[in-house]
């Protein structure tokens, strides 16, 4: 392998940053009106794939985060049970009392909205609701079986003999084309 230059290791470790070729191409000092043929020039050299690569492997090792722990995560997400979070009447737990699976991102947010009789000095709160905005848990399973390879999940579907059926309609209209002259 050859060694890059000091520019693309610049590219190397931005690529890293968001997996974003042309922002990478910028911050490490492409002009920004090439950086998107810059980015993907650099993605193509086999030097640079195998620095990134070398780069993600040492990131994995040093953070402890490979394809294991994210399955293992995304299982654990995707098995969360939701009445962890409510007490034995029904009432949804302080926030520091949640399991940490459901503190780590599996709730995007919580309103609570406060509800009240009466106007004026006669108006007194009566009650709260509070509604929880979860994330997309869906989502989880698809990556789940992406990652194990759930045919279900395919994004890509092969259809085959579509090359000799695109050959005989040329065919056909070669023979159209000829009785027309």
């Amino acid at each position: 392998m050859e060694e890059l230059t000091p520019k693309e290791a610049r590219f190397v470790s931005e690529y890293l940053v968001d997996l974003n070729a042309t922002k990478a191409a910028e911050r490490a000092g492409y002009k920004k009106h090439t950086a998107r043929q810059a980015g993907s020039r650099l993605l193509s050299d086999v030097n640079i794939q195998a620095a990134i690569e070398a780069a993600k492997l040492e990131r994995s090792e040093r953070t402890q985060i490979d394809a294991d722990w994210v399955l293992t995560r995304l299982a654990n997400e995707a098995d969360a049970d939701m009445a962890d979070l409510y007490d034995d009447n029904g009432d949804l737990l302080p926030v520091e009392e949640w399991p940490l699976i459901w503190r780590q991102g599996l709730v995007a947010g919580v309103e609570i909205e406060a509800l009240y009789e009466g106007e004026g000095e006669d108006r007194i709160q009566v009650g709260h609701v509070k509604k929880l905005k979860l994330v997309d848990r869906t989502r989880r399973l698809e990556l789940i079986g992406k990652h194990i390879r759930v045919n279900a999940f395919q994004e890509v579907v092969e259809h085959k003999g579509l090359n000799a059926l695109a050959d005989r309609l040329e065919r056909a209209q070669k023979r159209l084309d000829g009785e027309g002259n």
